[in-house]
Parts: C-alpha cells; sequence; structure tokens
C-alpha cells in the first residue's frame, strides 16, 4: 500500500495529503490506474482525522488527479497530469525555468494595436453598449468578420453557417456536447490536445486513439477503429497538429475525407492553428460531414476571445438552438475590437507577423538541436527520445526548461518517451537561444548531417487501440 510522507509546513493536513499524491504522481511513484488507499484506513495510518483524508481526495479529485466511485475505491487517473499545464504557475525559490509547456503565441512588446483600438473606442459614442451583452447588430458584424478571416483559408462560408463562442476549446466543447450522447465513442488522434481530453472526461466521451505518422492519422487504422467502434463522430487536429505539429497532406486529407464518408463520420475539425500552415482544411472535402471550430487565439490575440464554429444549419441548431449558449459568453469589447481588426486588416496583418516570428524560431531549433528537427515550421516541436536518451521531462528540466511530456496528450496508457517545446511561447528569441543550447547539451547533440531525422514518435501505442474508457 502507498503510504505518502506528509511535508510539515504551516498549510491545512489535507493540503499536505494532495501535495504528497501529487508528488507521487509526477515522480512515477503512482501510475495511471494505480488504487489509493481506502480514506478510513489511509488516516488510521497517518493519525489523520477520516474527515482530512475524505477532504484530501475530493481536492485531489477536483484537481484531476485522481478519480472514484463508491463501491470501487479513488484511483489516479490516466490524464491527470494535463490539467498542470493551465494552473497558475507559482513562484518559488527554485531557478528560473523557461515556460514551453503551454501553447501560446507570440507577443510583440512593441505593439499599440489594442493602444490605438481603445483609444478610438474611448472617443466614440456607444461605450455604453460594450456594458451589456451582445447585441444582435454586433453579434451579426462578428459573423460577417469570421466569414471574411475563413476567405484566408479558402473557404467561403455565409454568416448563416457560423455560431461565434467565446474561443475554440469552447467550441469545441459546444460542439460534443450538442452532438455525442454520454458514453459514445470518440474518434481522436493517438496523441491529442489536452482540451480535448478534458472535454470528453467532462462529458464521459470515451476517447479512441487512431495512430499517426509524419502526415497525420493513418487511414487503415481511421477505417479500423471506425469499424471496430461504430463512432459517429472523430475530433481531429489535420493542420499543425496539437502535440506533433504534423499537417495532412493533399492525398492524407482526401484518403480521411473519403473514409469519413464511407462510414458516416462527422468531423469536428479543430483549426485553431490552420491559419499558421500552408494547407486548407479539411472541411473544404467534407461538405456537410464537418463541425470546424476556429478562432483567432493561436493566431492574433489570445485575449481576444473570438471564435467561431462552422457547419450546416442541421449540426448547428444541435449545438445550440437558441444561439445563445455561445454567443453570450463573448465580450462585447472583445467582439468589437476582433470584428474591427478583421475588417480593416489589423489581423491578417498580425498573422503575417506571427508566421514570421514561428518561422525564426523554428529556424533556430534546428540550429540548436540539429538534424532532429523537420523541415516545415511550427508553433510547436515534437521531440521523441532516440538512442540511449531517457526520461526526456527530466532532461528538460535539468536544462531549466519547463515542457509537457508526452502522457498530457497520450490516450490511453503506454505513452512514448517525448515531450512538447511550446517555441512560441518563449519570451524572446535570446531566452529561447539559451534554453534550447542548454537542451542540445543535456541530450549531447552533435549536427551530423548523415543523422536520419526522428520527427514523430508514438512508440508503444503507435499500432494500438488506445481508449481513455
Amino acid at each position: 500500500m502507498w503510504l505518502p510522507e506528509l511535508i510539515d509546513n504551516d498549510q491545512p493536513r489535507y493540503l499536505a495529503l494532495v501535495d504528497a499524491i501529487s508528488r507521487a504522481i509526477e515522480q512515477g511513484v503512482l501510475k495511471p490506474g494505480d488504487r489509493l488507499p481506502p480514506q478510513r484506513r489511509l488516516a488510521w495510518v497517518l493519525g489523520l482525522n477520516p474527515s482530512t483524508a475524505m477532504q484530501a481526495y475530493r481536492e485531489a479529485a477536483r484537481r484531476h488527479l485522481v478519480g472514484g466511485e463508491v463501491g470501487r475505491g479513488t484511483y489516479v487517473l490516466a490524464g491527470s497530469r494535463e490539467a498542470s499545464l493551465f494552473l497558475l504557475k507559482q513562484p518559488d525559490a527554485g531557478p528560473a525555468l523557461l515556460d514551453l509547456s503551454t501553447n501560446l503565441p507570440v507577443i510583440d512588446a512593441d505593439d499599440f494595436d489594442l493602444q490605438r483600438s481603445l483609444l478610438a473606442l474611448g472617443a466614440s459614442s456607444d461605450l455604453a453598449e460594450l456594458q451589456g451583452y451582445p447585441s444582435p447588430a454586433a453579434m451579426q458584424r462578428g459573423r460577417l468578420a469570421a466569414s471574411q478571416w475563413l476567405r484566408g483559408r479558402e473557404l467561403e462560408v455565409p454568416p448563416g453557417q457560423l455560431l461565434l463562442c467565446a474561443g475554440a476549446q469552447q467550441g469545441i466543447f459546444a460542439a460534443l456536447l450538442g452532438l455525442c450522447e454520454p458514453g459514445e465513442p470518440i474518434l481522436v488522434e493517438a496523441l491529442t490536445s489536452p482540451g480535448i481530453k478534458a472535454a470528453a472526461r467532462q462529458l464521459r466521451l470515451p476517447l479512441h486513439g487512431v495512430a499517426m505518422d509524419q502526415r497525420g492519422i493513418l487511414p487503415e487504422e481511421f477505417d479500423r477503429l471506425a469499424r471496430a467502434t461504430g463512432a459517429r463522430v472523430a475530433v481531429l487536429m489535420p493542420c499543425l497538429q496539437n502535440p506533433t505539429g504534423v499537417s495532412m497532406d493533399a492525398a492524407r486529407r482526401e484518403a480521411i475525407a473519403v473514409l469519413a464518408r464511407r462510414h458516416d463520420l462527422l468531423i469536428i475539425e479543430d483549426d485553431v492553428y490552420g491559419a499558421l500552415g500552408d494547407e486548407p482544411p479539411l472541411a473544404s472535402l467534407l461538405g456537410d460531414r464537418s463541425v470546424l471550430v476556429g478562432s483567432l487565439s493561436k493566431t492574433v490575440a489570445p485575449g481576444l476571445r473570438f471564435g467561431f464554429i462552422v457547419a450546416v444549419e442541421h449540426w448547428l441548431r444541435r449545438i445550440d438552438p437558441e444561439a445563445q449558449a455561445t454567443g453570450w459568453a463573448l465580450s462585447p469589447l472583445c467582439l468589437r475590437v476582433a470584428s474591427e481588426w478583421i475588417e480593416d486588416g489589423t489581423a491578417a496583418r498580425r498573422l503575417d507577423w506571427q508566421r514570421q516570428q514561428i518561422e525564426r524560431r523554428w529556424r533556430m531549433a534546428q540550429k540548436m538541436l540539429g538534424p532532429r528537427v523537420p523541415a516545415g515550421a511550427s508553433p510547436h516541436l515534437w521531440l521523441p527520445a532516440r538512442g540511449d536518451e531517457v526520461d526526456l521531462p527530466r532532461m528538460a528540466r535539468a536544462a531549466s526548461i519547463e515542457c509537457a511530456a508526452a502522457d498530457v496528450f497520450a490516450v490511453g496508457p503506454g505513452a512514448s518517451d517525448a515531450i512538447r517545446l511550446s517555441l512560441s511561447a518563449a519570451p524572446g528569441l535570446v531566452a529561447l537561444q539559451h534554453g534550447l543550447k542548454a537542451l542540445a547539451s543535456e541530450l549531447a547533440l552533435r549536427r551530423q548531417p548523415n543523422e536520419p531525422t526522428a520527427a514523430l514518435s508514438l512508440s508503444s501505442i503507435s499500432r494500438q487501440d488506445v481508449s481513455n474508457e
């Protein structure tokens, strides 16, 4: 039986127990699926009040570290660590880390776009409207702006086939909530974003991971899992996939579209990174079997919280019959700024700048880490272990880099030894250069022209049917 060592400090004892559980998961002492001791027994052994142990287990469940059912006990969750990516980082006495764990766009310290927009708003005569809920006129303007933005993705979308939402994560959640029933199988990439895993867990939707290669999900595996699970819905990220950074080429997109039609699958496409790449959305091949979700968060400014859901009216009515559950979450102020930036070209200019910055950072990663960084720039770099390398997250931390480990993204157990580095999250090129140089030294990398590129590794889950059930 696992017995924690409680650190004696000023915090309540139940929080000390929660911290001990968290440390044990982080260090691999407690692994996904491990059963924690019964609350009363643990309280007796540690000399705690049973209510203290109960409070600790509740807090651990709230943090998505553990889950349990009456009569079965409390178990470590397979996806417990992805929540740590979104916790506010607390200052400590340790050395400063270069935080590349969370996917953020590059921030321009010399940017005055928002200042200009707010100054103009301050001189306008309709500020009172921005203190309420979005008006019908503002929502229609936002839909027209989103339609204009999507032309850059080679899509012609009438405003009537658009719902506005407060970012792509809300859009994905709303689509799954409206289109799926609890317990319904959902197909995803074998490595998928923490947001999709979190939404599926909240909605009680079992995920089934489709194996991937350097061009996205494998058609034969997609076909096999569609037959085996009877799934009606798949959630995919065909362009600059998170975490691997791979994009489907034209042949792969066509193959997946053919299979989607054959199995009558509805594809929810997460296109939040799409405008940063060169490939059109998979939605362009799917007709009415598509729900595309996007936003300005990774391309223009995450603080605008401006997202959109694109589908035929039949699916939009299922997702949000009154068109309020999604759009009412928008801030009228952010909606105004986002609409203006799309209309006057500011958003397109910021997108071009973002792409340039990502290209510069990718070239730096190629220079620092050598041939293991593939061609084709992405805001995030997927780095699998190779040779004698073991425990890449530990090696990254030794180089003073905070990263995201493979188990954050893996659907089911058996994650490979790999990390995602969010290059665009670095506060500047100098900090990124120093961090990558330290990582290269830690990995004992030397540029060797004949060394094969290792762009993507799924290790033991690359050919398995993996599920989060």
